[in-house]
């Protein structure tokens, strides 16, 4: 692994583990306005036990006073696996509900003059920000289905695998989904399951892969691969790939390739378009905020998703003739729903496919108006910033984090941070591997004291300040808890 210029490393220490220190950061930032855009739960919102936040029961007379402590924001690593709620969340989906009351089907038409556009073309005025996000043309992106499903509808139109050529090939760790996807896929088509290759690490011990080590695999097996299927941040290591090599390097083989980027998006800027993808799909819920299990979205390259007219020959001249035919066209086929036909014969219900030009040619069925609204909420907290300031602000986020991490007083720290030091390789997550037997102990500890991270057994704990929303504060006091809650396990395994 490459190493990393970290700014913190090297600081005096007392400057470096201050509470004051974390406080200045957060001042002299000019990003951490945005936490105000959203709701973060308070330690004794966690602990409630009944319905909504604690300050809600309170006024509502169900439950008594509630302590300074309990007051307190948590501090929530998490936005990796559930993004927060946008405060603006509730007011859109107000209008939403609002809309649907007193309009009802004629909702999906109705051009409001200080509103939301009609349900109908509320997945084109997503497309704007949402091309920024994956360095896209708005042509190239769609809001639509969820994360696997659209894996599903891509590798149906990518995957198209001959007597020659019919593997696959993924990352040995691929989030589980994603290997589902693709083994289906190839049983699918009649195909052995050694037709899925898999890049494991060289080392056992190290989940880190080589961009080298990666394009070795895919050239052993290129004459005999159909496509290449990759995650851009691995969910478990944390480890950002280098899309735009791998990616040339799979046509220069001439193998099309796909990007999983549910850990990416709204996490690290990527060029889509200018890096030549062919597809990719992401979720909208993890560094999106568009709440749990909400649409997800697609890119697919604009050299993919032309419809072009075809000539006609004579027999398909005559039935255009007598009004059975308007004109042939030639698309990239595809599983085809309604919601992908062009809107201007969409109604005609003549059961003439006529596709979008671009990535909505994709859709299948209607999305879903609130969870369209929902994405909405989240995108227009991003039209606040840009993806390149944001990645700027969680270069430093993580790099502090890093900093305090290394700098464990009271002997060697029982952990090991396994996500790339180079900043380049990796997003707003440092996954950490703890000592065998002290997981859920640490665990444990943290939680009853409204930490908010993720864990992946048997010893990891996968640590994500999003950019939008966590402060330089939340990390201090994060590793504050988390070395006491390392010291207390340490002394009872010890």
């Amino acid at each position: 692994m490459a190493n990393s210029q970290n700014q913190f490393i090297g600081l005096e220490a007392s400057k470096l583990t201050s509470e004051a220190y974390a406080k200045t950061l957060d001042k002299e930032d000019a990003l951490s306005k945005l936490r105000n855009e959203f709701i973060i739960p308070t330690k004794g919102d966690l602990k409630n036990k009944r319905f909504g936040p604690v300050s809600k029961n309170i006024s509502n007379g169900t439950s008594g006073p509630v302590s300074a402590e309990d007051e307190e924001e948590s501090i929530y690593f998490c936005g990796n696996s559930l993004g927060l709620q946008p405060k603006r969340t509730r007011e859109y989906i107000s209008r939403y509900l609002d809309t649907w009351a007193s309009k009802g089907v004629f909702g999906h038409f109705t051009q409001y003059e200080d509103g939301h556009p009609p349900w109908l073309d509320m997945d084109d005025a997503l497309k704007d920000q949402t091309s920024k996000l994956v360095g896209a043309l708005p042509s190239e992106v769609v809001v639509m289905e969820t994360l696997t499903a659209n894996l599903h509808f891509l590798m149906a139109s990518f995957y198209r695998p001959t007597k020659d050529r019919y593997k696959i090939i993924i990352e040995g760790k691929a989030f589980p989904s994603d290997h589902y996807a693709a083994m289906s896929q190839i049983a699918h088509h009649n195909l052995p399951p050694s037709a899925l290759v898999t890049i494991t690490p060289p080392s056992p011990t190290d989940p880190y892969l080589s961009s080298d080590h990666i394009l070795s695999v895919i050239s052993e097996h290129a004459a005999t691969t159909a496509l290449v299927l990759l995650p851009g941040i691995q969910f478990y290591s944390g480890q950002y790939f280098d899309i735009e090599l791998i990616t040339r390097h799979c046509h220069s083989l001439n193998i099309p390739i796909g990007w999983d980027l549910a850990h990416a998006v709204g996490n690290v800027p990527v060029k889509l378009h200018d890096w030549n993808v062919d597809f990719a799909a992401w979720c909208n819920y993890k560094y999106l905020n568009g709440g749990p299990g909400t649409i997800g979205g697609l890119f697919v390259h604009d050299r993919h998703g032309q419809v072009e007219e075809s000539p006609s020959n004579d027999e398909e001249s005559a039935k255009a003739e007598n009004g059975i035919l308007d004109k042939t066209l030639t698309y990239r086929p595809r599983l085809s729903g309604w919601w992908g036909g062009d809107k201007k014969v969409r109604f005609n219900m003549d059961n003439v496919f006529v596709p979008i030009p671009g990535a909505s040619g994709f859709q299948v069925s209607n999305p879903s108006a609130l969870d369209l609204t929902a994405v909405l909420a989240s995108l227009d907290v991003f039209g606040l910033t840009d993806i390149d300031t944001l990645r700027e602000r969680s270069l430093r986020l993580t790099a502090y984090l890093e900093a305090r991490l290394l700098q464990y007083e009271g002997g060697e720290a029982p952990y090991k941070i396994i996500t790339p030091s180079n900043p380049a390789e990796r997003g707003a997550q440092l996954s950490v591997r703890l000592n065998p037997g002290l997981l859920d102990s640490i665990l444990h500890f943290i939680e009853s004291n409204g930490v908010v991270l993720d864990e992946r057994k048997p010893d990891v704990l996968r640590v994500a300040p999003a950019p939008l929303y966590n402060s330089f504060w939340d990390i201090h006091r994060f590793i504050t808890l988390f070395h006491e809650a390392c010291k207390r396990a340490t002394a009872k395994t010890g």
